[in-house]
């Protein structure tokens, strides 16, 4: 009798069960979603892909020594970010170093008058950055160090201010860096991390050691990463001027209330190639640490791999070889991204007659770039095909860029140009 009544009591409370698991959406359609709408994730909303800095890149003496680099050394750095947030947290890299990266203090402000590449920050906005609630922290070889998050608000399309002060520097001259920044950051002895002003700092045009910020941001906010090289890197942008195609890509976002919740993260280094390493890792060795690894990435666009064809022989064997690699390498990313739940948009190759390094006299590579284009284009490997060559390529004569687009050399655009490939993203594939 007792285990009737207990298998009967079973039965009701299992029926119970049932019953509001049925009817939960209703009862928590109020509060329940306003609760979802509330939480909040992180989101990267500022990237520079880590490289190991070239002897012509590193910081002017008397920062680089002959065994050290940065050796009691304040570096002020401005980064342009996309999404804001009331709360932030930075990732300094030590990917390339060759010793520890010991931090000794790190500050966070705003720029003075709120604008890129300046020395001076705003008064009264300097706040200290903590790492496992210590000032200093040391990054391991090959390693990076995420901060603890700092609240700090931060609006959308901004420009922050990083500085971090290195006592001892670091005990190698393999620093991990992003030279193409196009953005001036400051060098000055002694630690200034707290100070306004930084009189007599020495100006250099690169990043080093800071990786990525992110933002906590609300659970519908997502990311959307580039892979690319100097194309999608700046080259030919103005310093300072924010004006990549990803930088006027993400102002067209901000301008409708369907893409003001989505980051931009430029992963994109010159002279980069996907198939072989060049300046940095090729596109495939890094393509965990710089995309699949980065919060709240949702879609990828791949712009890559003119570098390809064009550092290979300009004979008709070696380009069809670099294209049948290119393609395979191509469905790989496809392949990889998709296991993570990212969706995956292929960018046609810009053309490049005219340039004395790329193009050849007999058209071996523009037939090898015309035959990968056709490939993104019909393939249907990718999710969806964004149109970059059709964007900027002279009508008359296909094969070369528009005159007024290029920088000069033919290969690479000016702020207009890159307006243009920021135009032929559909907003409606990001949203």
């Amino acid at each position: 009798m007792i285990a009737t009544c207990v298998l009967v009591l079973a039965l009701i409370v299992t029926s119970s069960a049932v019953v509001a698991l049925v009817r939960s959406p209703e009862r928590t359609s109020g509060a329940g979603a306003e609760a979802a709408a509330a939480r909040r994730h992180w989101v990267n909303t500022w990237s520079a892909m880590p490289q190991l800095t070239e002897p012509g890149n590193m910081p002017p003496a008397p920062f680089t020594g002959d065994r050290a680099v940065l050796v009691d050394t304040t570096l002020r750095q401005t980064v342009h970010v996309t999404t804001g947030g009331p709360r932030l947290r930075l990732r300094f890299s030590n990917a390339f170093g060759g010793a520890p990266l010991p931090l000794t203090s790190v500050t966070v402000a705003l720029p003075r008058h709120g604008q890129a590449g300046v020395g001076a920050i705003q008064p009264g906005t300097s706040r200290t950055v903590t790492f496992s609630g210590r000032e200093a922290t040391t990054v391991p070889v090959g390693a990076q160090v995420v901060s603890d998050p700092l609240e700090f608000d931060l609006e959308p399309g901004s420009n922050l201010t990083v500085t971090a002060y290195l006592a001892t520097g670091q005990q190698t001259l393999a620093l991990t860096s992003h030279p193409g920044s196009r953005t001036t950051s400051y060098l000055q002895s002694g630690d200034h991390t707290r100070d306004e002003e930084l009189p007599g700092a020495t100006p250099v045009n690169h990043w080093y050691l800071l990786s990525d910020v992110e933002v906590l941001s609300p659970a519908r906010t997502t990311a959307v990463a580039v892979l690319g090289d100097s194309l999608t890197d700046g080259r030919g942008s103005t310093t300072n001027g924010n004006n990549r195609w990803p930088d006027q890509l993400f102002d067209r976002l901000q301008a409708s209330p369907a893409g003001r919740n989505i980051a931009v993260v430029n992963q994109a280094a010159g002279g980069n190639r996907v198939l072989n390493d060049g300046l940095g890792p090729n596109a495939l060795a890094r393509l965990d640490r710089d995309i699949l690894a980065h919060s709240a990435v949702e879609k990828l666009i791949v712009f890559e791999g003119v570098n390809d064809l064009g550092t290979a022989e300009a004979t008709p064997a070696a380009q069809r070889r670099v294209t049948d690699d290119l393609i395979a390498a191509y469905e790989q990313i496809v392949v990889r991204a998709h296991a993570q739940g990212i969706r995956v948009y292929g960018a046609t190759l810009l053309p490049f007659d005219g340039n004395t390094s790329y193009d050849d006299p007999d058209g071996h590579r523009e037939a090898a770039r015309q035959a990968v284009n056709t490939w993104i284009r019909t393939s249907g490997r990718f999710d969806a095909v964004i149109d970059f060559d059709r964007a900027v390529r002279d009508p008359q004569n296909p094969s070369r860029l528009r005159a007024d687009l290029h920088d000069g050399d033919w290969l690479h655009l000016n702020p207009e140009g890159y307006r243009l490939l920021a135009e032929a993203v559909p907003p409606s594939l990001l949203r």
